[in-house]
């Protein structure tokens, strides 16, 4: 069986969120497992690499990844709590993580000759601010970037992210990085007190040559570049909730740089329609491609 060209690192989770008082509801996610599983429902040949636990909340991840096409042999069991974000509150967000299992992740576990085969490697959120897992994936991306492969990453900024990731854990993965996606309330909480200008110009300053994504929600985004800076207006739709909306951004980034010979600024209308349509749906839902083409005819390319 053939390897998958793209392997995502991190953590999946079941989200636990209170809608209203007392009414709950539980559904799986997590950042990379959501680019993972968008790349996939999208054609590209991807793996999501991380642990998960061996009760129904882990069964259910399980099950997603299958039906999503995802290689399944990346995917990890272990005997060990589930990973779960409580979401007390949607506005303001508020949460709390709780539960280890991905944290026995074993990348000595992985199937021999992934590195060789792959040619993108994706990090992000809190898998890369909770030990020991931090340093096993910064040490895979290490040594993916050193084998020549293509390197992503997106912070996902959470209250999980304090000294020690600003410090070592960041400015490692951004030096790495070829692609980086970024919210405006991410540059915020990595820079306070700078505007978004002196933020990105920061990032710029660590690393030239990377192409870089700026979200800024319904505003649209703008891409930085060695080649230039482009800018795409948000698609005007019927906004359900806003759930994986980013990681649906991030997986049609890197989707279009792999399944076609799109020009940069065809990519980033690509990646704002995967997020508009994920916006339409409840959930961190994972469009498909034709989704996202029928999105794409509703709009033009960024100037």
């Amino acid at each position: 069986m053939t390897l998958p060209r793209v392997v995502v690192f991190g953590e999946a989770l079941t989200d636990l969120v209170q809608h209203s008082p007392g009414q709950w509801q539980g559904h799986p996610g997590g950042a990379p497992w959501n680019v993972a599983r968008t790349l996939a429902r999208l054609g590209v040949p991807a793996a999501f690499a991380g642990s998960i636990s061996q009760d129904s909340l882990g069964d259910e991840i399980h099950e997603q990844s299958q039906v999503s096409g995802l290689d399944m042999r990346f995917l990890q069991r272990v005997e060990a709590d589930p990973l779960v974000a409580v979401v007390p509150s949607s506005n303001p967000p508020r949460y709390f993580f709780a539960g280890e299992a991905d944290l026995a992740f074993d990348p000595d576990a992985l199937p021999h000759g992934w590195l060789e085969a792959a040619e993108l490697c994706h990090f992000s959120c809190i898998s890369l601010a909770r030990e020991p897992l931090a340093s096993k994936l910064l040490e895979q991306a290490e040594k993916a970037k050193a084998a020549g492969k293509r390197i992503s990453y997106d912070p996902n900024w959470r209250n999980l992210m304090g000294d020690d990731y600003c410090r070592r854990i960041f400015p490692t993965l951004v030096r790495l990085a070829d692609d980086i996606k970024l919210s405006d309330e991410d540059l915020e909480n990595i820079y306070p007190g700078l505007t978004p200008e002196q933020g990105l110009s920061r990032l710029r300053e660590m690393n030239p040559k990377a192409n870089i994504l700026y979200t800024q929600g319904a505003k649209g985004i703008t891409l930085l570049s060695s080649q230039g800076e482009w800018t795409q207006p948000g698609i005007p739709i019927h906004v359900a909730d806003t759930v994986g909306a980013g990681d649906a951004c991030m997986a049609g980034w890197l989707a279009s740089g792999i399944i076609s010979s799109a020009s940069l600024e065809e990519r980033l209308l690509f990646a704002a329609a995967c997020a508009s349509v994920s916006c339409q749906k409840s959930g961190a839902y994972a469009p498909t491609l034709d989704d996202v083409r029928a999105m794409m005819a509703t709009s033009p390319l960024p100037a």
